[in-house]
């Protein structure tokens, strides 16, 4: 069985003065069907891309990394500028859409489904990803065991509006789901008065088995209602820090296709595994250029 991966593709370009423009695939869930694809995991995305020169890149791209991906090409492909000024300060334009076909997919069963980032949010798509979720929570009532529900909500306040409008559906679709993971960044700005330990605490009452929360070079908190972990991460020369979070969620999905056990009696040994492993995937990509994911063959070496 495969996992499905839904969210968005883009391109994001770095515009700068004096130099020419830079171009690169982008979208977190684009990234996270990325990774698996290349640790082996059968994988299909569905996304929605332009027809356009920047639609065949991204399609190229994706099924150069062993992804099935299900798009209806048409129209322009979803951009993300950032045009950078002398003193390094950047301003952002998003040219967006979010219309994904659902009739691309059929119906068999999956070991997995994971979403996040705008596709979560944006209209019309987000109202394709619930009835997709309402699908899937079907299929676990006749599958043993069900497939593994993850969501990377990779919050972008200027594209998906305010705390007050947010909160509600992150909490909402929070509670569907079997695993949740969040940036250190995500969960202050969902909970600015609560501490760490009290947005774990949170996360954890909405519903999920497993909630993990990543800090970048400070290292991930993973916890169940069993167990809570720090891990640390890992200690390499930093390249840039693109891609490290959705590299994180990567290892997590790749790691529990295997996992036997429920997810909510995952104890301090097994979470530290899950974490330790998780932020040397990440170590990988950070070390690179660009998100520029590990690989099967970067975890042999």
């Amino acid at each position: 069985m495969s996992i499905l991966v839904i969210g968005e593709a883009l391109i994001d370009i770095v515009s700068t003065p004096g130099a020419p423009d830079r171009y690169a695939p982008g979208g977190a869930p684009a990234n996270v069907a990325l990774g698996l694809g290349r640790l082996g995991d059968p994988v299909e995305f569905l996304t929605d891309v332009g027809d356009d020169f920047h639609g065949g890149f991204l399609l190229a791209h994706l099924r150069e990394s062993r992804v099935a991906v299900h798009a209806s090409p048409r129209g322009a492909t979803s951009t993300a500028l950032a045009r950078l000024a002398e003193d390094g300060s950047a301003e952002y334009e998003f040219r967006l859409r979010w219309d994904p076909d659902s009739a691309l997919l059929d119906d068999s069963p999956r070991s997995g489904l994971h979403f996040g980032s705008i596709a979560a949010f944006l209209e019309p798509g987000s109202a394709v990803l619930d009835r997709l979720l309402d699908a899937v929570e079907g299929q676990s009532e006749s599958q043993t065991p069900g497939p593994v529900i993850s969501f990377d909500p990779n919050i972008r306040p200027s594209i998906i509006g305010s705390r007050e409008e947010v909160l509600p559906r992150f909490e909402a679709l929070a509670r569907r789901v079997d695993v949740l993971k969040l940036s250190d960044v995500d969960a202050g700005w969902l909970y600015p008065a609560l501490t760490e330990a009290a947005q774990i605490d949170h996360l954890l009452g909405l519903g999920p088995d497993l909630a993990v929360l990543t800090r970048g070079g400070d290292g991930a908190i993973l916890a169940t209602a069993s167990a809570r972990v720090d891990v640390a991460s890992a200690q390499v020369e930093v390249a840039d820090t693109i891609g490290a979070g959705d590299t994180f969620m990567v290892s997590l999905i790749h790691d529990l296709q295997a996992q036997t056990r429920a997810l909510s009696l995952l104890g301090t040994a097994e979470l530290t595994a899950l974490g330790e492993r998780a932020a040397d995937l990440a170590g990988i990509t950070v070390g690179r250029t660009g998100a520029d994911l590990p690989w099967a063959a970067d975890l042999k070496s």
